[in-house]
């Protein structure tokens, strides 16, 4: 295991990533600010989404930015792969293509190339794709992040690294561009059980706000108050203060959904097992996820978890 290795971002309007032919697969609520940011520091861009409107915009938006029609041809016209999909069966799909075994970046990554999986993809998963990917043409590296789409926009992205020493290296100047914090945690997997733990941690204390906010109104104290009562002490946050905001004022559009926070807290739990270690504070959280994501309110932002703890009174 590597010491770990911190990094500052570098501003996507100088052109550090001139003449670097990247690619990214993945349009989504992160990709899209990541592809924006590799594309004004300059990088040779390769797009592909499910949805092909999207790479489409953003090739005619920014200049040396491409749309390629699968993973493939990005992984033709790339040295470095970024992929930023929701789980690892998607992953796994657009990496090996299992149905027609011909679009997928497996197909046309070139000998030495580096894949960056950027997403939540487990650990479990990680170590077997990476193998797999070993034995037959390229190098995996595992950059899950943490910030949601406010961090994606500007950059400040915290970015948890499972890589040899080598891959870090040459990925290192793209991950500048789009994280503040760049932690070279171990070696491949081991990005991915920093961020299992990350998320474990950030699904408990959405928890603990929601349930103390609910308390609190329960009690006769208006949320908001709450909050900036106790924002600067012992129990501030960045969860107090972003997801504590959005409970306050009923803002619920999707930054995060509750699903993907459940497919995290499903994750940690995976990973207690694997390790034999009883988490009880996990295991009742992750069955509050599992309740409101029954509960029909899945597409929403995680931080309407108070909602499943506290319903609000019907008209």
């Amino acid at each position: 295991m590597t010491e770990p290795h911190n990094a500052s971002a570098e501003t996507p309007a100088q052109p550090v990533l001139r003449g670097r032919r990247i690619g990214l697969v993945g349009l989504g609520l992160m990709g899209e600010p990541m592809a924006r940011r590799l594309a004004s520091a300059g990088a040779e861009l390769s797009l592909w989404n499910r949805s092909i409107e999207k790479a489409e915009a953003l090739a005619a938006e920014f200049a040396g930015v491409t749309a390629q029609p699968s993973p493939k041809h990005v992984a033709e016209a790339s040295d470095i792969v970024i992929v930023m999909v929701s789980d690892a069966e998607a992953v796994r799909e657009v990496v090996f293509d299992p149905v027609d075994d011909s679009w997928g970046v497996l197909h046309g990554l070139a000998e030495g190339g580096v894949l960056v999986d950027m997403g939540t993809t487990g650990q479990p998963a990680t170590l077997d794709y990476a193998g797999r990917l070993r034995m037959t043409c390229g190098n995996w590296v595992d950059a899950p992040v943490s910030g949601g789409t406010t961090a994606a926009e500007d950059g400040s992205l915290t970015i948890m690294v499972g890589a040899t020493d080598p891959d870090f290296a040459r990925i290192e100047p793209v991950l500048k561009v789009l994280g503040r914090r760049i932690t070279h945690v171990g070696a491949v997997g081991a990005g991915q059980v920093a961020k299992t733990a990350n998320q474990m941690i950030v699904g408990m204390t959405i928890g603990a706000v929601a349930e103390a906010m609910a308390l609190a109104k329960r009690s006769g104290v208006e949320p908001a108050v709450l909050r900036e009562a106790i924002t600067g002490g012992f129990a501030d946050s960045r969860i107090l203060e972003l997801h504590g905001e959005r409970m306050a004022t009923g803002d619920f559009r999707a930054r995060a959904k509750a699903t993907i926070q459940r497919k995290d807290m499903r994750a940690a739990v995976a990973l207690a097992d694997q390790a034999g270690i009883d988490l009880p504070g996990l295991m009742t959280n992750a069955a509050l996820w599992e309740d409101m994501v029954e509960g029909g309110l899945g597409d929403l932002d995680h931080s309407a978890l108070i909602l499943a703890i506290d319903p609000p009174d019907e008209a």
